[in-house]
């Protein structure tokens, strides 16, 4: 099992993600909607001269702590995460909207694990 491999998720993330989608198999059409059922798809959030995204509400908020869960492992132990982390915030960039864009790049193979599964 791919999934199940991926660094960052326990058994209890990857039991998480895999009920959500046995629950909605016709909501997995694409790896967007994949980050639309786990509530980690980026919405336009901006106003006046600030441009930013925020994470989408919906979707099942279980998920979406077991990818925070498996993003806060991912920037502690992963070397990759970490100096993504750095380099983001030398640009600038918040703390919040960094582990947000860590969920969505964690989504992604996620789903692409569970492709493979």
């Amino acid at each position: 099992m791919r999934v199940r491999r991926l660094f960052g998720l326990g058994s209890d993330t990857a039991v998480a993600l895999l009920v959500t989608v046995g629950d909605n198999p016709e909501r997995l059409k694409s790896e967007s909607s994949f980050a639309h059922l786990c509530g980690v798809a980026p919405i336009p959030a901006s106003s006046s001269n600030i441009n930013r995204h925020r994470l989408h509400r919906g979707g099942d908020w279980g998920d979406n702590q077991a990818l925070h869960t498996a993003v806060i492992v991912h920037l502690r132990f992963s070397d990759r995460a970490r100096n993504s982390a750095d380099r983001r915030r030398s640009e600038g960039e918040t703390m919040p909207q960094i582990i947000r864009c860590q969920k969505r790049y964690l989504a992604r193979e996620v789903f692409s694990a569970l492709r493979h599964d």
